[in-house]
């Protein structure tokens, strides 16, 4: 289907969602809101599709949401309206049964710096920033920021970057664990790409259980974590990927899965 602010491409196995409001540094309207869910929804459908990269159109991944529209008054119930539509993305986005990637250049900022962290790894351009500038318009943090980010970066250092609304660049996201890699601009799309091939290569059906486990780790007790994953190993050994993987290590070539 077409969308009027997403460009979403299927190459082989990968989909690349990409952002496209460029004027506004792709902001994230409600048209946006509600496009995305339905991409996601679409791309879930497709069983072709093993990798999802979400990326932004102009140099830049996603400024957050569109402040032209804060220039008109709103009630609490209006704004409460607002980040609800914002939830049902965050947690299709976080719950996206199969790996995704954020491909960020330029800003990610606000809504938009944890609508990457919504992605299961991060890769920057060395031009890349990320803030979360809630504090500096009289917002409070949405976009999940208050439960992703302590989870990446650690509490206190969560709080310090939330409290400040100060805005950090590449080098200093990869030092505190912020994203996964940062390269050359000229490298980003290269770099993505290569990631999105070598885990679209492993067996699907392993990884979306690995990825469910590890959503789930942080809610779960130690004994619920071994249970889930008991569980999720029985599947995995009857499955024809275990057999595929197997045979390919004992015959010395690489495997091919095929989700089954």
């Amino acid at each position: 289907m077409g969308y009027e602010t997403l460009i979403v491409d299927r190459t082989n196995v990968i989909a690349t969602v990409t952002l496209n409001r460029p004027e506004t540094r792709n902001a994230l309207d409600l048209v946006m809101r509600r496009e995305l869910l339905a991409a996601l929804d679409d791309l879930e459908a497709d069983p072709g599709v093993r990798v999802v990269v979400l990326t932004g159109a102009g140099g830049h991944f996603c400024s957050g949401g569109d402040v032209k529209t804060m220039k008109t008054p709103h009630t609490a119930a209006e704004g409460r309206g607002r980040v609800e539509m914002l939830n049902k993305m965050v947690l299709r986005l976080v719950d996206f049964p199969r790996p995704t990637i954020a491909m960020v250049d330029g800003y990610a900022v606000g809504a938009g710096s944890n609508l990457a962290l919504c992605c299961d790894l991060v890769v920057a351009s060395d031009r890349a920033k990320f803030g979360e500038l809630f504090c500096k318009i009289g917002l409070a943090v949405d976009g999940g920021g208050t439960w992703l980010l302590p989870r990446v970066v650690g509490l206190a250092r969560a709080k310090e970057l939330i409290f400040t609304g100060d805005v950090i660049d590449a080098a200093e996201a990869a030092r505190i664990g912020l994203v996964n890699r940062v390269v050359p601009a000229a490298d980003l799309e290269k770099t993505t790409r290569a990631l999105a091939e070598k885990i679209a290569a492993g067996p699907p059906l392993a990884l979306r259980m690995d990825k469910h486990m590890l959503n789930r780790a942080a809610t779960l007790d130690l004994r619920g974590a071994l249970d889930l994953e008991a569980y999720s190993q029985g599947l995995a050994i009857a499955s024809e990927d275990h057999r595929e993987g197997v045979g390919a290590f004992f015959a010395k070539r690489p495997p091919t899965f095929q989700g089954r």
